[in-house]
């Protein structure tokens, strides 16, 4: 049991340690706060633009392109709102603070993309049935000013978009709209060049398919973070490997790795070491390892000298 402790004791001490590098890591999302305030106003007054515009020339390709504009300030907000909570600190209540909240974040706006994408795709099949004249050109211009406002607002997410699920989300939000717009330009210049209204409830289609793939993706990594699945990127069996080939180390069970947050990840294991506990040194050394090479930054290791010790647990 006191080896249960020591492990503990010591990882804590080395938590110390690791949260500095967390720190470095954490204010990544802080400056995203900036980034979401622009990106924010500047969709929010581009929907009320192109929604008016949609409504004046009875464009279906523009009240499309504003409704998926205003779900896109919804998910900036989401977004916006789990990073913020990610950065409370822990309390008694959350032991591991509101890191969670930035999974919970990315899968809401999954979900507020399919619900914009029911929507679209109710209207266009109606679109479909009895295509309108509309007027190509001041479709074109405001789908223009459309490809320049998203395209700005995702170059903003565009460097959080690897690491991190949440802001990835925003990002596909802003770039999937950056595609929808250059689908709307298309569609005006077609009906200008050839009169037939039905290319714009075609394009409406082709824009909803986009907006589908994008968001299937997006979808399955935040159920699967949600789930706490081991995150995407870290090789479960990999880490199993790392922790048997260790020095004394004759059996690793209980092994847990699982997302804290979309950009954190926890471990938590049991090493039996017959040869007795390795001190404290080993397990420094150890979690900087799990650092390193799986970006594993909250790792508690439980040591075990007997190798029936941990297996009534383990069953």
């Amino acid at each position: 049991m006191s080896a249960h402790h020591h492990g503990h004791g010591h990882d804590h001490h080395s938590h110390g340690h690791q949260v500095h590098g967390h720190h470095g890591h954490s204010h990544a999302p802080a400056d995203f706060g900036r980034a979401f305030a622009i990106g924010t106003l500047l969709n929010i007054g581009f929907v009320v633009v192109e929604g008016g515009a949609g409504f004046w020339f009875d464009s279906m390709a523009l009240l499309a392109d504003a409704g998926h504009n205003l779900s896109d300030v919804l998910g900036l907000l989401i977004a916006w709102g789990g990073v913020e909570l990610a950065k409370r600190p822990a309390s008694k209540r959350f032991t591991y603070g509101l890191g969670a909240s930035t999974i919970l974040a990315a899968l809401a706006n999954a979900l507020v993309l399919l619900i914009a994408v029911g929507a679209i795709l109710l209207e266009t099949i109606q679109r479909l049935g009895s295509p309108r004249p509309i007027d190509g050109w001041p479709v074109v211009w405001v789908a223009l000013a459309g490809i320049a406002v998203n395209l700005a607002t995702a170059l903003l997410f565009a460097r959080g978009r690897h690491g991190d699920v949440n802001i990835r989300g925003a990002y596909l939000h802003m770039a999937a709209d950056a595609a929808v717009s250059a689908g709307v330009v298309i569609a005006g210049l077609a009906i200008l060049w050839t009169g037939a209204g039905w290319i714009d409830p075609v394009v409406s289609l082709v824009v909803v398919a986009i907006i589908l793939i994008g968001t299937w993706s997006l979808l399955s990594e935040s159920l699967l973070l949600a789930l706490q699945a081991v995150p995407r990127g870290i090789d479960a069996v990999a880490v199993e490997g790392m922790l048997a080939e260790l020095p004394g180390v004759a059996r690793v069970h209980d092994l847990h790795i699982w997302p804290m947050s979309t950009t954190e990840t926890a471990l938590t294991a049991h090493l039996v070491m017959p040869d007795g506990h390795p001190g404290d040194g080993f397990l420094v050394e150890l979690s900087k390892e799990l650092e390193h090479h799986f970006g594993i930054g909250h790792a508690t290791v439980q040591i075990e000298t007997c190798d029936d010790c941990g297996l009534t647990h383990a069953h």
